[in-house]
């Protein structure tokens, strides 16, 4: 089967400013640990014929130590009004059975939770948020040199949703999954992923 999604995400962690994983370095979060959750805000999509447009994903993590160590332990969840076709098609593809991208990073699971509903909510712009099941966090940007009205960025990060993302400040508490963390770190960019998609391209370049 063939599909793709397109559209912007945010990220948040535990991890202190600014989150190694992206760099595949071990988590600064408490224990040593990365407790995080994201949002992927699906603006265009497709498994085969179900269309995915309009769906929101959240990704609950726990890294217990580098991500190329692998032991994660991963849990989905997909907006409460999506379709029962939606949510099969979302959760074939984030558990890594559909190829692509999310198949190199299936083979990192060490638990994989599910995928269940629950609203989510997601703001795009200059100062994104985004809530899952009611836990909401916001994401303030690292301002790039003084007078450039620019904002800090990472590019080319061997682990990354994005050839280049913007990073900051987060705020915000959340349990889902029992995975419990206030958030310290953020980021975001526009994505774009497929079936298709050669290997060593956006997502997991390790």
């Amino acid at each position: 089967m063939a599909w793709k999604i397109s559209g912007t995400y945010l990220a948040t962690c535990s991890c202190q400013l600014l989150c190694p994983c992206p760099t595949d370095g071990p988590p600064t979060g408490p224990n040593g640990e990365c407790h995080g959750n994201l949002v992927f805000d699906v603006s265009e999509g497709n498994l085969d014929d179900v269309d995915l447009g309009g769906t929101k994903i959240g990704l609950i993590n726990l890294f217990p130590s580098n991500l190329s160590a692998g032991n994660w332990t991963v849990g989905v969840v997909v907006n409460d009004d999506a379709s029962d076709e939606q949510v099969d098609a979302i959760d074939r593809i984030m558990r890594g059975k559909e190829g692509g991208p999310f198949e190199m990073f299936a083979s990192l699971y060490g638990k994989y939770l599910g995928t269940e509903r629950g609203e989510i909510t997601f703001s795009d712009g200059d100062t994104p948020s985004f809530s899952i099941r009611g836990n909401s966090f916001t994401f303030e940007p690292l301002p790039g040199p003084e007078g450039s009205g620019t904002q800090t960025t990472v590019k080319n990060a061997a682990f990354g949703f994005a050839p280049e993302f913007r990073v900051g400040k987060a705020s915000g508490h959340t349990d889902v999954y029992d995975i419990e963390f206030d958030a310290v770190y953020a980021e975001t960019a526009d994505y774009e992923f497929s079936s298709d998609e050669p290997e060593g391209a956006s997502v997991g370049r390790v």
